[in-house]
């Protein structure tokens, strides 16, 4: 079973603070990108996976999706999600998405947002993601990039000058990476960029767009805390279909 961080209680206050938690796709600074990578959600069938608060799937709907399905590992964030949501054409549901089975020929879009990072068995995920879409279907994601988490030990490394730089080591090692980001002991791996594409490639996905995401200056300007951002991507966003 995958690490239920989220239901750690000061993990999961810590994630009500963000801006991503407060504001909604609003508050998620890659949320304009990722837009442009959908497709018309009018009448489709989609599943979120990893929907912490629900905020896509509530998206999804006003957007005129004709059925909406979370699914999360966590029940505080289920329980989130719910409170937030009062249409029948939403339902949330408590799984594991390292042991995800889904119906075959049944999706229009699968989403998911910075949750694929935290999965060990990533290639049955994505072959269970492309036989749950029908022909045609899109996989649009987002994820740690590898740069952002290939060191051992993550954080701005600072020289004698000031300069800060963000260290790549280890980059071709596989594998756990323990951080202590909102909490101690957060276990994400890390997998190259090739390997991630690969795994899309062997499942049977045509990619159509892959983008290492940075702020733009308008961002920078109005969230003064984003400019390290433009120092190395910390997100990367991927379009896939089903052909």
């Amino acid at each position: 079973m995958a690490q239920n961080i989220y239901d750690n209680p000061a993990f999961f206050a810590g994630y009500a603070q963000l801006n991503r938690s407060t504001q909604g796709l609003d508050g998620a600074p890659e949320w304009p990108s990722m837009t442009k990578m959908l497709p018309d959600l009018h009448d489709l069938n989609v599943i979120d996976l990893g929907c912490g608060y629900g905020w896509f799937c509530r998206y999804a709907r006003e957007q005129g999706a004709q059925e909406v399905r979370g699914i999360d590992v966590s029940a505080k964030m289920l329980a989130k999600a719910n409170e937030m949501t009062d249409d029948s054409k939403i339902s949330y549901c408590r799984e594991d998405l390292e042991q995800l089975k889904l119906p075959e020929n049944n999706y229009d879009l699968v989403y998911s947002s910075l949750a694929l990072h935290y999965i060990v068995n990533l290639s049955a995920l994505f072959n269970s993601i492309f036989h749950s879409l029908k022909p045609g279907g899109k996989f649009v994601f987002s994820a740690e990039h590898p740069i952002f988490s290939a060191p051992m030990q993550q954080g701005w490394l600072t020289d004698d000058k000031g300069q800060r730089s963000w260290p790549v080591n280890h980059y071709q090692a596989e594998g756990n990476r323990v951080t202590n980001w909102l909490a101690n002991g957060v276990i994400k791996q890390h997998r190259t960029l090739a390997t991630y594409i690969n795994l899309l490639i062997d499942a049977g996905f045509t990619l159509h767009r892959l983008e290492e995401w940075g702020p733009t200056a308008q961002q920078i300007a109005e969230q003064p805390a984003l400019d390290e951002e433009k120092e190395r991507p910390m997100l990367f966003l991927v379009s896939a279909t089903k052909s």
